[in-house]
């Protein structure tokens, strides 16, 4: 009795699920000039943005700072394409939510000090 008690403990514990919010074409939280002809496309990036769980949520994750997080990986990033929005909740008693986004950078390569960026 006392390994099954434990073992169901462990399981909520370890408990979580993610499921995908949105796919978006475009995505970003930066103003940047539309008709630049310098554009291109970088790396795949991926950040998230959670808050722990303490028996209730420490926090308020937001999509935004997950997306400014994604974009700020590299300096010369603007925006971010073919973007994955995925919510994440990996508590029960204790643990984190949030959300992380993954997408491709888009370099603008008209801005100081990226003209050889890619």
């Amino acid at each position: 009795m006392n390994k099954s008690v434990a073992l169901a403990a462990v399981v909520m514990l370890l408990a979580g699920c993610s499921s995908r919010v949105a796919d978006l074409t475009v995505a970003s939280t930066k103003n940047y000039n539309l008709n630049s002809n310098n554009f291109v496309k970088g790396a795949r990036v991926k950040a998230e943005d959670s808050a722990p769980v303490v028996l209730f949520p420490l926090g308020i994750p937001n999509v935004k700072t997950a997306i400014d997080r994604a974009i700020e990986k590299n300096r010369c990033s603007v925006a971010l394409s073919d973007v994955v929005v995925t919510q994440f909740n990996h508590s029960f008693l204790f643990g984190k939510f949030g959300f992380i986004i993954e997408g491709t950078e888009i370099i603008d390569r008209s801005q100081s000090g990226c003209e050889n960026a890619s």
